[in-house]
């Protein structure tokens, strides 16, 4: 074991600087601002203090590190519940379908209709990982980490969860999508519209962009072949989020127009096979287990880890357990890789 996940703190300012400034664009939740990552750290802080198990507004935000060394490698959030302080806007992807008789045709037009219809659900975002540790699993750990974060908490997120994937963009960082549409309403390029929300929010998208359904057809080809899809280097994750049991079901990002997929929590596949299980035994020099996803503690305490897990007649033990500061009697939760 020499990574683990654990609770960010105010002091890792500095870490999360230097993973922002290699994101590039497209990152709303993870900008390279110090003031608006020291007030997401805060934030998240004052989540993680917060006493009550409801949901409200609050972000937890994981951390990826290395053993001995301290250094950090990735990070991921989890928002208890999105749309609360502001709505949270996405463009539904309907479909108008007319007939004339008389040419003896029918046409399927397609449009788009800004709407609100995931406020209240909570929110898995934030991942990052350094670009030298995407091999070897650490990915896996860090996104399915916060699956089980949630089911150490479960009263503090609600019953359905969204993703947010980064869409299409070109070699200069602006996005085809925003360009055809956003752009005209904004005079904005897209790296302004997508710095300005990341430090400010998404309202200034209510209160200018148009209300009425917009016709795709009126887009240019480039930002129709890109509706729905995510950019190249966040395939793998789409992988992992279907993996889990996430659906696409034509919502899309307001300024990319990359896909938004969504799940209930509980029919998660971390969340429905996780076991809590009691560590009931050391493990013997000749036990292996299988290889498993494995937290333990809560809140600022939750640590996640990578571990061979011996679950038997005789009980539970984990292998690395001391590593990790836990003994015999402690409580962790474990899922297969």
């Amino acid at each position: 074991m020499s990574w683990h996940i654990r609770a960010a703190r105010g002091s890792d300012l500095p870490s999360l600087m230097s993973l922002a400034a290699l994101t590039g664009g497209g990152f709303t939740n993870l900008p390279h601002d110090e003031k608006s990552l020291a007030d997401r750290l805060a934030w998240s802080d004052e989540s993680y203090a917060r006493p009550e198990d409801s949901p409200h507004d609050e972000l937890y935000i994981l951390l990826l590190e290395q053993a001995g060394s301290g250094k950090i490698g990735g990070c991921a959030m989890v928002f208890s519940r999105i749309g609360a302080e502001w709505p949270f806007y996405s463009y539904k992807i309907g479909t108008l379908s007319q007939t004339s008789r008389e040419l003896g045709r029918t046409f399927a037009l397609p449009f788009l209709s800004l709407v609100t219809d995931h406020d209240g659900a909570s929110e898995v975002g934030g991942l990052f990982l350094h670009p030298d540790l995407r091999t070897g699993g650490l990915g896996r750990l860090l996104a399915r980490s916060r699956y089980l974060f949630i089911a150490q908490h479960r009263a503090r997120f609600g019953d359905k969860l969204l993703a947010e994937l980064r869409g299409v963009l070109d070699d200069d960082g602006n996005s085809p999508f925003w360009d055809a549409l956003g752009r005209r309403f904004f005079g904005m390029s897209f790296p302004e519209a997508d710095s300005f929300n990341a430090i400010n929010g998404s309202q200034f998208i209510a209160d200018l962009m148009p209300k009425h359904p917009i016709y795709t057809a009126l887009l240019s080809d480039e930002a129709r072949a890109v509706i729905g899809q995510p950019h190249p280097k966040g395939r793998a994750a789409l992988a992992m989020l279907e993996a889990e049991g996430f659906a696409y079901d034509n919502y899309v990002d307001i300024f990319d127009g990359g896909p938004t997929v969504t799940a209930r929590i509980d029919s998660l596949r971390t969340v429905r096979e996780a076991r809590a299980a009691t560590i009931t035994r050391a493990c013997r020099p000749d036990e292996i287990g299988a290889r498993s996803l494995v937290a333990a503690g809560k809140l600022t305490q939750f640590q996640a880890w990578i571990a061979h897990v011996a679950d038997d007649a005789e009980g539970v033990a984990v292998h690395e357990a001391d590593a990790m500061g836990l003994k015999i009697g402690d409580e962790i939760r474990h899922v297969a890789l």
